[in-house]
């Protein structure tokens, strides 16, 4: 089993039996995380002060 979750959204993990799986689930993660229909996704982002 394997289990994984975008840096950017270290608050949504998923799993795949496979690599190739796990990668598709992160994939299908990422194109709902990007999307716009989900409200309030916590993201972590670098902040520049200059």
């Amino acid at each position: 089993m394997w289990l994984g979750y975008l840096e950017e959204y270290p608050d949504y993990w998923t799993q795949g039996e496979t690599e190739e799986e796990l990668r598709e689930n992160l994939l299908d993660i990422y194109n709902e995380l990007t999307s716009g229909t989900i409200q309030n996704i916590r993201r972590v982002a670098e902040l520049e002060v200059s």
